[in-house]
């Protein structure tokens, strides 16, 4: 498209894109994965982080990609650098009154099945040079704060 002098850019989401009417992601698959065998789990030591953005701030990027990003930018919406796995699993245990638990590599894919490699997986990005190009700042919640809302553990 840019050889057709169309102005490109590409922006990278993390593994978390959080808030409200999030349904399909990796956190509620994590809370699926809770739900079904009755624990919240990490693999080894769950200091491996995920990178995470909400989702109002990663539309507002999207936006201003659109409107002023220079052809051919890369852009990383990252609203935070990383949330542990033991954190996220600590916070979804609480919620779901489950017990939290570390699981090895092999008991891991038992546990987590497709998930597995996410969940061990240290998935960690900046936002350092996207929010000095467009000026972008995340304003809303930041993972671990979000899955104190309700809507993650309804039904």
């Amino acid at each position: 498209m840019a050889s057709k002098s169309v102005r490109v850019s590409e922006l990278r989401l993390p593994p978390s894109v959080h808030g409200e009417g999030d349904r399909g992601g990796f956190v509620p698959a994590l809370i699926n994965v809770a739900r079904r065998t009755g624990a919240s789990a990490y693999v080894g030591e769950g200091a491996n982080r995920w990178s995470a953005v909400h989702r109002l701030d990663a539309a507002r990027l999207f936006r201003l990609a659109l409107e002023a990003a220079p052809a051919g930018s890369r852009l990383h919406a990252i609203g935070e650098e990383g949330a542990s796995i033991r954190e996220i699993s600590d916070v979804i245990g609480r919620r779901l009154n489950f017990p939290v638990v570390s699981k090895s590599v092999e008991e891991a894919r038992g546990h987590f099945g497709w998930l597995t490699h996410f969940a061990s997986q240290n998935i960690q990005a900046s936002s350092k040079l996207t929010e000095e190009l467009l000026g972008w700042k995340p304003e809303h919640a930041d993972l671990l704060r979000d899955l104190e809302g309700d809507y993650y553990f309804k039904g």
